[in-house]
This record gives structure tokens, sequence and C-alpha cells, in this order.
């Protein structure tokens, strides 16, 4: 079956992350995507050579899409006449840049069933709208990297949590804009910002921290105000992830994992606040029972007690995971370098197979994309 957006063409001047994360989603949804790549290609593209010699960032954020190859300080009038044609226009320049270029306020007006959507670092006003805005940079101004990692040693988040939260408000804020044409026949321009986006993120740190007096501290793999909650070890090395939620959980966690009933009781123990406060101590007894029992024997009795748990795996090991290889969650896709294998979009519509078309080479379609427009 047709994808639910067909028939719907974006353009989108994007680089990096952010917005190529927000496009491919439409193009797995059917749309149209035409990419306007400066020359030389989207430097996403030299992040890495890990894919087949390909850059492993462009590889997952844009497959679906048609690459073309544009200097839009001299070839402008082919972006003009794309947007003619376009339902959706997505670009995350420098901010002012498009502005520049000839495409700003005056969009509406020439254009006005097109929906714009502007993805920047910081907003089109305000005193940093004018800096670069990387990934580590929003994270660290969002307070991501302050509330985690260790006690002494914050960390960042090992992906690009700030553009991937960017990129989905940006794909979300698209469809409501297609519906709300739908109803009113008018397009409309929106923006996101990467700290925007990331601080709605930040939620639950920051009402923690300004309501609660301290902010939440860095607790590594376990939980800043949940215990026990986090990685334990078995006896054999293996690790497992594992999360007590309620009063009656911890009562199960402690008859039937520990085998130490009286340890519910404990008045160090015996509310998540208190167990929070003496985390060491917790910790210290759950380890003496976890190091005597293997992971096959720990894994046992938490399904008993139906304790929530997880392995803690490698990408090598999520990647051969059962549940997904179970549920034939993974595709393959084409790139100029080599087939890849690529996991469906999380949202399963019955009877609708996504698009996942193949990554484009830089410039794959400039030709005929011209020979369309009448170039």
């Amino acid at each position: 079956m047709p994808g639910p957006l067909s028939g719907l063409l974006v353009v989108a001047v994007e680089q990096a992350v952010a917005a190529p994360f927000a496009t491919r989603q439409l193009a797995d949804l059917g749309a149209r995507v035409i990419k306007i790549e400066r020359p030389g290609g989207d430097f996403a593209r030299d992040y890495d050579a890990a894919v087949h010699g390909q850059s492993s960032h462009f590889v997952w954020l844009n497959r679906g899409k048609e690459s073309v190859e544009l200097d839009l300080k001299q070839d402008a009038h082919v972006l003009r006449a794309l947007l003619a044609r376009a339902d959706v226009f997505v670009q995350n320049l420098a901010p002012g840049a498009m502005g520049r270029l000839g495409f700003g306020a005056s969009l509406a007006e020439d254009f006005p069933r097109l929906i714009t959507c502007d993805i920047s670092g910081y907003g089109s006003d305000g005193p940093y709208r004018d800096r670069k805005a990387y990934d580590l940079l929003i994270q660290s101004e969002a307070g991501l990297i302050s509330v985690t990692g260790t006690p002494s040693s914050p960390a960042k988040v090992g992906i690009a949590a700030a553009d991937i939260a960017a990129g989905m408000y940006a794909y979300s804020g698209i469809l409501t804009a297609l519906y709300d044409r739908s109803r009113t026949g008018r397009g409309c321009a929106f923006e996101v910002s990467m700290l925007e986006a990331l601080g709605e993120w930040m939620g639950f740190p920051y009402y923690y921290g300004v309501y609660g007096g301290s902010a939440p501290v860095r607790s590594g793999v376990h939980h800043a105000t949940i215990a026990p909650y986090g990685a334990y070890r078995a006896g054999d090395g293996a690790v497992l992830q594992l999360g007590v939620q309620n009063e009656r959980e911890w009562l199960e966690f402690c008859r039937v994992v520990l085998l130490l009933p009286h340890v519910a009781v404990d008045a160090r123990f015996a509310s998540n606040s208190a167990r929070v406060a003496h985390r060491s101590e917790l910790d210290a007894v759950i380890d003496s029972v976890f190091g005597g029992l293997s992971g096959s024997e720990l894994v046992g009795r938490l399904e008993s007690a139906r304790i929530a748990f997880g392995q803690q795996r490698t990408v090598a090991e999520f990647a051969q995971h059962p549940q997904l290889q179970s549920r034939d969650r993974w595709r393959t896709v084409s790139t100029p370098g080599g087939d890849v294998q690529a996991l469906l979009p999380p949202v399963t519509v019955r009877g609708q197979e996504p698009s996942m078309g193949p990554v484009p080479a830089v410039g794959q379609h400039t030709e005929s994309v011209l020979r369309w427009l009448g170039f």
C-alpha cells in the first residue's frame, strides 16, 4: 500500500542530524523528499567511514531521499521552482542564512500553502541567536550533562540527544501543520530550537531541582531517586539492570530474589527514600546475594518475583536482539557502498510497510530533478 504521506513533496535544505532525522521519517511514510546538498555534499557524509566506507550518521538519516547538489548562491532559482511545487520546506542552516538567499518571511506570501520548518540551535532571536550549536554544546547548555555520569565525573549522553529531540519535534510539528492545512487550506511557518527541544526532555530534573532545592545526583547507571534501580553483577560476571518501582515489588524482591524477607522491614530500607539515603548499604546486601548466583539463576529469581530487569547489551548484541528478530524488525536498505540492515520505524501500522528507500549518492538526482522542473 502507498504510505500515508505519498504524493507529498518535501524540500529540505539540510545538514548534520536534526533536520535530516525529521525528513527521513517523512520519507519512511511515503513522502517524496528532495534533499538539497551543498557542492561536495552534506558535511555529515564525512563524519566517519564505518559503513562500507560511508558515514554511519548519513546512512542512518538519509534513506529514501533524492539528493540534489546545488550552490544556492547561484542556483536559488532552482530552489524557488521546487518550493512552488512543495508541500513542506525544512531547513537548518545558520540563522538568517536562508533570508540572505531570498527565502525569508516572503515565502508565506509567495507560497501560501507551503509549510515551513526552521530548525536552529537557540531560536530566531535572543542573545544566543547567532551562536554555533552542536549537540555537545546544547547538552551542556540545557543541563543534561550536569545530571549525567557519576558523582565525580559528568558525561555527555552517548547519542545526539539534542539533535534527535529537535528532529522529533520538527517531525511532529510538520504532521500537525499538515493536519491544520487540511482544514484551513493554508500553510504555516514554525521553528524548533535544539535548546528548547532538549529543555522539554529536562522536565524531571528541572522540577526536581528547582522546586526540590537540589539537582538530581549523578548516579551512573543507577537511578538518582529510586533504589534499587540500576546495574548489578551476578557471580559469573553477567550484568543485569533491574528496577524496583514500588513497595509491593520491594517486598517480593526481598522474599523471592534475595531470600531475605527481613531486609524488607529493615528501617534503613523500609521506604524508597530510606533506600536511596542508604544506597551503599543496600547495594552491599544485594551484592552479597547476587555474587553467589549465576546470571541464569538470577534471571530465574527475578522472573519468579516479576521484577523488571534487562540485560546490559553491547551494540553488537543489540543488533542480534532476539525480540527484534522474532518480530521481524530488520529490513535491507541499499546504499552506494553496499546493502545495510536498518531497523523499522517504531510506529507499527497493521497492513502498512514503511518505504525505507535507498541512501542516495551526492547529487545522484540533480539531473532528473532539474529535468522534472523543466530546466
